[in-house]
C-alpha cells in the first residue's frame, strides 16, 4: 500500500477515526437491514457491501497500525 505522509499526519488520523467510526455505523444498520430482508440476493448484495466496508476499516487499520483499539472503537480515557 502507497502512503504518502499527509495521509498519516494528526489532522488525517483524527479524520479517519472518525470515518472509521462511521464505518461501523454503517456496518451496523446494514445488519439491522439483513435482518428484515426475506430475499436471497438481497442479502447477498449487503453482504458484499460489508465485506468491502471491512476492507476499507482494514486498510486505515493498517495506515496508523499506532492507534489502539480502544481508540478505534471510542473508547479512550
Amino acid at each position: 500500500m502507497d502512503v504518502k505522509e499527509e495521509d498519516t499526519s494528526e489532522e488525517s488520523k483524527k479524520n479517519h477515526i472518525s470515518y472509521y467510526r462511521s464505518l461501523c455505523r454503517v456496518i451496523s444498520e446494514i445488519q439491522k437491514e439483513k435482518e428484515q430482508e426475506s430475499e436471497p440476493a438481497i442479502k447477498s448484495h449487503l453482504d458484499s457491501r460489508v465485506d468491502a466496508i471491512e476492507k476499507d476499516k482494514k486498510r486505515i487499520r493498517e495506515m496508523f497500525p499506532d492507534i489502539k483499539e480502544e481508540e478505534w472503537n471510542g473508547h479512550t480515557n
